[in-house]
């Protein structure tokens, strides 16, 4: 019978930095845009990867727990990091599809009447996300919201809720990429000496700190 090899530092780090690929490239993901829903547009191509990246990464988890992962500092570290960016993901992509839930909620109000604005109540729920469109960026919306049988106004309204939805997963997607490089390149860099695991928070993976960090400021 042969014998599991354990993973050297490198097939750990190099663990950490496939996942960080894996997680950057739902953000260069493309998904076709139907005509009708095109306010979808910006959040369409994560929203189909998304769950792919999800479901290799938890399997890739799945089969580290069955592999003899040392049970050392670096591979405790490695697998914490590792978990971390898992949930991370899952959860943004929880919140990614909620948010294009109550996109398409909104999308399926009556058609307003010409000079109604849908905006008002936009203001205060997007409160901190800035928006502008160019005149040439409003002719092509009116384009566009004719094709959706929709106004002007209500078509910007559900566009800016898909602007910003895509702005939150980007923003998670690449926190938790480069969390995951800082966390390899600590493996690596630390091959002659034993990865810091204590008490202390400088001691716990970038992303374990980040998401503490999130916490403590939820609160």
């Amino acid at each position: 019978m042969t014998t599991p090899t354990t993973p050297s530092r490198s097939d750990l780090a190099g663990l950490l930095t496939d996942a960080a690929q894996a997680v950057a490239g739902i953000l260069v993901a493309e998904y076709a845009t139907p005509t009708t829903p095109s306010y979808l547009a910006p959040v369409l191509g994560p929203l189909a990867a998304g769950p792919r990246v999800v479901g290799e990464l938890n399997e890739r988890l799945e089969d580290l727990l069955d592999e003899p992962l040392p049970a050392t500092p670096v591979g405790l570290f490695t697998l914490a990091s590792y978990a971390s960016a898992l949930g991370w993901l899952t959860e943004a992509l929880a919140e990614l599809t909620a948010a294009v839930d109550a996109i398409c909620t909104r999308a399926g109000i009556p058609v307003l009447e010409p000079g109604t604005r849908s905006l008002s109540g936009l203001a205060d729920e997007e409160e901190g996300f800035d928006y502008c469109f160019s005149e040439a960026e409003f002719a092509a919306i009116r384009v566009a919201a004719e094709s959706a049988g929709m106004e002007p106004d209500a078509y910007i309204d559900v566009l800016v809720g898909a602007l910003r939805a895509a702005a939150a997963i980007t923003d998670a997607c690449m926190e938790i990429s480069s969390g995951l490089i800082e966390d390899a390149q600590y493996v690596v860099d630390e091959a002659t000496s034993d990865v810091r695991i204590g008490d202390g928070p400088g001691s716990l993976p970038t992303l374990v700190r980040s998401l503490l960090a999130r916490m403590d400021s939820a609160e």
